[in-house]
Parts: structure tokens; C-alpha cells; sequence
């Protein structure tokens, strides 16, 4: 066979071939633009929505994704080429996956859960999956806490959504909860009225509520007393502490004796 009989055979097949090319580049010019344009509007309608941004760029990613798999198996087929055993390929991928990340995919579903539900937003002070701090990063797979102490902890999803969540900041005020204890000979009504009196002028105590100071119990060594100021969570720590010095600079300046455990020896 010369040349020319070839070519003449081949040239039509070449045609065709070359034509297909050309309408799979068209397709997948136009497939992606249309994806473009897709998810472009369902991210706008989602931001409309005031979605959270994560949730927005998940979805975005998602159906993006998907429409290209889709428009790559779509030009494989217009090729002739059978696409029932490729998706199927797929899926299988898709199982063995899972069943390999089964702890990745139940943290990153946990996270979506997050996203939506939102039991805690970042700068929200929460005890969240065991851990409790500031929420600096809210991932799809982990939360970033900074704990009081200063060490930032990624605490996987599934373990906070698996868990309580106590998320502090929400309420406009929090309890500061102590104790102070009284020797036996102390009236305890006295020293009530001293903490009451002393109580509200410590910086960022709620004067409502008002600070609670009541009985709390009583032991070997005499009255003791709750003593329970409200303040926001952003100021818990410095009352805690300014509390604990009103308490001891009250009762110094009452006079009141030293606690001190009672027992027969003493009494001997």
C-alpha cells in the first residue's frame, strides 16, 4: 500500500478523530465556565444567607468537585469510552477511603455540625471535648483552644461533638464561685456583712446581681462561707483573685483568729 492509498484511507478517520478533540475541548471550555458560573452563584446565595464562611468555601469546593468528575466522565463517554465501570471504580475508591479515614471523616462530619449548629463562635471561652480555653480557630477536622495557660490545643470534632460543650460567654455574666473559712469563735453574720459591704467595690463585679455571701457549711474548724461575685467571663480570673485578697484583707481588718483545726489535744 503507497502513501496515497493510505492516506486516502486514514484521512476520514483522522477527520473524525480530530473532531472529536475539538468538541471534547469545546465541551470542557464550556463545562468548566458553567461550573464557574455555578458555583459562583450558589456561594453569593449562601453569603446572602449569612452562612459561615468555612461552610461556604466547603460547599463551593464540593460542587466543584463533583461537577467536574461528572463533566470528565461525561467527555470519556462522548470518546466511546464505557463509563459504567469507571464509576463504579469510583465508588469503590470512595469506600475504601472512607473505611481508611473513618476518624478524619467522622471529625470533618463533626465540623460541618460545628459550622451549622453553632454551639460556640472563635473568642467564645468553653470547656469543649475535656479542654477549656478561647476558641482562637473553628477547622472541618479540629478546634484550636488556647487555654488559660497559654498552649494552643487542636481537639478533634468528633471528641467536642461527642461531649458537653459549656460555652461561658454567651450569658452576659458569670459566677465566681470561692469560700472562705471562718473560725469557730467568728460570727458569721459579721463577717456576711463585711463581705456584702467590700464585695461591690472590687473592679468589674456585677452590681446586679448583687455578690451572694451566705453559709455554706460548717467543719472542725468553724463557719464556712460561699462567697459567689457575678462578672463577665472576660474579667473571671482578675475577680477570682481580687476576691481572694478582699477576703483576706476583711477579715485581717476585723481581727478575726487564724482558722485552726480543733481538736482534744488543744483542749488538753
Amino acid at each position: 500500500m503507497d502513501f496515497q492509498t493510505f492516506y486516502d484511507a486514514s484521512r476520514p478517520i483522522v477527520i473524525a478523530f480530530a473532531l472529536k478533540v475539538v468538541g471534547a475541548l469545546v465541551i470542557f471550555i464550556v463545562g468548566r465556565w458553567l461550573i464557574g458560573i455555578a458555583t459562583s452563584l450558589i456561594t453569593r446565595a449562601l453569603e446572602r444567607h449569612k452562612t459561615e464562611p468555612t461552610i461556604v468555601r466547603y460547599i463551593a469546593n464540593v460542587i466543584s468537585v463533583a461537577l467536574n468528575v461528572l463533566l470528565v466522565i461525561g467527555i470519556l463517554g462522548y470518546f466511546g469510552v464505557e463509563t459504567t465501570s469507571f464509576a463504579a471504580l469510583i465508588a469503590a475508591l470512595g469506600v475504601a477511603i472512607g473505611a481508611a479515614w473513618g476518624g478524619l471523616l467522622s471529625n470533618f462530619a463533626a465540623g460541618a455540625f460545628i459550622l451549622v449548629l453553632r454551639p460556640f463562635k472563635v473568642g467564645d471561652y468553653v470547656n469543649a471535648g475535656d479542654v477549656e480555653g478561647t476558641v482562637r480557630a473553628i477547622g472541618l477536622f479540629s478546634t484550636a483552644i488556647d487555654t488559660p495557660d497559654n498552649v494552643q490545643t487542636y481537639v478533634g470534632n468528633a471528641k467536642i461533638m461527642g461531649g458537653n460543650i459549656r460555652n461561658f460567654s454567651v450569658n452576659p455574666f458569670r459566677r465566681v464561685e470561692l469560700t472562705a473559712q471562718l473560725d469557730h469563735t467568728v460570727d458569721p453574720m459579721d463577717a456576711i456583712s463585711r463581705l456584702k459591704a467590700v464585695l461591690p467595690s472590687i473592679a468589674n463585679v456585677e452590681k446586679a446581681p448583687a455578690p451572694d455571701v451566705e453559709i455554706l457549711g460548717f467543719n472542725e474548724r468553724g463557719t464556712q462561707l460561699a462567697v459567689r461575685p457575678y462578672t463577665n467571663t472576660a474579667h473571671y480570673w482578675q475577680v477570682y483573685f481580687d476576691t481572694n485578697k478582699a477576703i483576706r484583707e476583711t477579715f485581717a481588718a476585723a481581727g478575726y483568729p487564724v482558722p485552726e483545726q480543733y481538736t482534744r489535744e488543744r483542749e488538753v
